[in-house]
């Protein structure tokens, strides 16, 4: 099974991730995070941020991610870019795959903008920066959307995507009235 979370940069993916992981550890013990800064770190930090990189770097995790959840893996994916091709080759070959995208707008981005990335960004300090200049699709077919402009404390969070992923999970092995004769 494969959880992935998108949403722009700032909008709390690791951080739910980082919550979210000992809840679902503590249910499915064989559970691998794959973070999309360590990934690119773990392969030598080999990308740039143009978007055809980003595109490659997807690709990675996805792969990653499709080769552990045919382990019996279960893999929690916090991951920025979110073009329509590859969130839909993610629901098409990820098992199990339910898709997390943490909403919000750019003010509110700007707001908590800790390491100034759009602030640079803005002012053409930095380029490629999705959002900016590089365009961000909005998942449209996310199995969850939380606006992380007004959410609650990370664990109340977490708690609810486990709840939401565990019935969605229900429904995709039992059927519709949740029944697994």
């Amino acid at each position: 099974m494969v959880i992935w979370i998108t949403g722009l940069s700032g909008s709390g993916k690791s951080t739910l991730c980082d919550a979210l992981g000992p809840k679902l550890k503590a249910l499915r013990p064989s559970l691998v995070k794959l973070d999309g800064d360590e990934v690119r770190a773990a392969f030598g930090d080999d990308l740039g941020h143009h978007e055809a990189d980003r595109v490659r770097q997807i690709r990675r995790i996805q792969g990653l991610a499709r080769m552990l959840a045919n382990q019996d893996i279960t893999v929690l994916v916090a991951a920025l870019y979110s073009h329509p091709e590859l969130l839909a080759w993610n629901r098409d070959n990820l098992p199990g795959y339910f898709e997390v995208y943490l909403k919000t707008d750019m003010e509110f981005l700007l707001s908590r903008d800790g390491k100034g990335l759009y602030r640079r960004a803005r002012s053409g300090e930095i380029p490629n920066v999705v959002g900016i200049d590089i365009p961000w699709h909005p998942p449209q077919q996310a199995d969850m959307v939380i606006d992380a402009s007004s959410v609650p404390p990370v664990d109340a969070l977490a708690d609810h995507v486990l709840k939401t992923w565990m019935a969605k999970s229900v429904v995709q092995m039992c059927g519709e009235g949740g029944r697994c004769d």
